[in-house]
């Protein structure tokens, strides 16, 4: 599994954000990416419960990253994003998160991803489709303050 980059600010990637998930990305080069976690407490909705809007945040952010597999700089953006809940979520528990390409096309795709239990029991999952970052916004963007590089 291949590492992909991580930013400063992201809620859930940033690795400087005080309030964010730090979560960490890994795609099989190929057409899946995949992340390994355990929420915290502190993103509880109902006690003891992971709140449904990190889960969605969760999901959005690893199908949004099949986009980047071949290329760690081809940034897309949710056009829409349906999250169906299955199961609730226990915080502190070991999940896995993933992300599947179903069609990437031009400058529109579509993923699926899901949040496995370790039971095995899928606890929730998202299908997204994408649609590449506008030019005129990514030709203005400052890259720099995004500091997107790969940490070992």
């Amino acid at each position: 599994m291949k590492k992909q980059p991580n930013s400063d600010d992201c809620f859930v990637c940033g690795r400087k954000n005080p309030v964010g998930l730090y979560m960490h990305f890994y795609d099989n080069e190929k057409d899946e990416v995949c992340s390994d976690y355990n929420v915290s407490s502190q993103y509880q909705s109902y006690p003891g419960i992971v709140h449904g809007g990190i889960l969605a945040s969760m999901l959005d952010e690893v199908v949004g990253r099949v986009a980047m597999i071949e290329d760690h700089h081809h940034f897309m953006v949710s056009v829409r994003l349906q999250v169906i809940y299955r199961h609730p979520v226990p915080v502190e528990t070991p999940l896995k998160i993933r992300g599947r390409i179903v069609r990437l096309r031009g400058r529109l795709g579509k993923a699926q991803g899901e949040i496995i239990l370790p039971d095995g029991r899928v606890a929730c999952e998202a299908s997204i489709t994408l649609a590449d970052i506008p030019e005129e916004l990514f030709s203005k963007a400052n890259f720099e303050l995004l500091d997107w590089r790969v940490d070992e």
